[in-house]
Parts: structure tokens; sequence; C-alpha cells
């Protein structure tokens, strides 16, 4: 018999919009519509430079910055840096294929910020989007 679909609990949803910065399009794509399923209002950015762009046009708010954190000319803590001088309610998540403690040794992240690890699948997207946007 087939196993029955996991129930929705387990996949929490949520309305936010999420600015999405990733430089690999296939990466983006999927993400994109990961969030999209979720119930998620997505802006999506292929660059650093991109997403501020849009955080500078978007009239409505920013919930989330969802960005990949290694890219050319500009890391996602820089580029979140500067998203919070623009917009300082915005949260963030990190996202890497490199685990989060190759990453802080490098100094590129601080300790304790918010990350998930690629690949990741929807429900290990769900939760993480669901536990930063809800934190006090």
């Amino acid at each position: 018999a087939m196993a029955p679909e996991a129930p929705l609990e387990q996949e929490p949803r949520g309305r936010e919009t999420v600015l999405l910065v990733e430089d690999e399009e296939s990466l983006r794509k999927l993400a994109r519509a990961m969030l999209q399923q979720l119930g998620y209002k997505v802006l999506e950015a292929s660059s650093p430079g991109e997403a501020l762009a849009l955080c500078e046009k978007h009239e409505g708010e920013i919930h989330l910055l969802l960005t990949d954190v290694v890219m050319p000319l500009m890391n996602g803590n820089e580029l979140s840096q500067r998203i919070r001088a623009m917009r300082p309610s915005v949260r963030k998540l990190f996202m890497s294929g490199y685990t989060s403690n190759a990453i802080s040794h490098h100094g590129v992240l601080e300790p304790g910020v918010a990350f998930i690890q690629k690949p990741f699948n929807r429900q290990e997207l769900a939760r993480k989007v669901r536990e930063v946007l809800d934190r006090a």
C-alpha cells in the first residue's frame, strides 16, 4: 500500500513575502517553487545587486531574506547588513552547500544566525522559514 501523505502540520505554511537570493538558476527556481507551494510570496534575485534593487523598489513589506552565503562580488552576510539598513525588520535565513561550521570558521556568518544546509527538501525549508519568522 502507498504510504499516506504526511500530515500538513509537518509542513508549516505562511503568507509572508520572502526575498530569495541565489545565483544558481536551478536552485533558485527550486527554492521559489517550494516557497510558493507553501503559500509565500516570492521576490527573486540572482545576485546581491539585484536583491538590493528589489528592496528599494518593492512597495510592500519584505519579511524574510533567504540568501545563499557564498556568491560572487558580495557574500550573503554583507548583503543582509545592507538590506537591514534599508529594512530593519527583515528576518534572515542563510543557505549554503557548506556546513554552518565551515562557514562560521571563515568569519562569513556571525554565530547563531539561522542557517539551512543545501540540499534541503520542502519540509525542512518550511520548518526553518517558520522558525525564523516566528522567533520573538
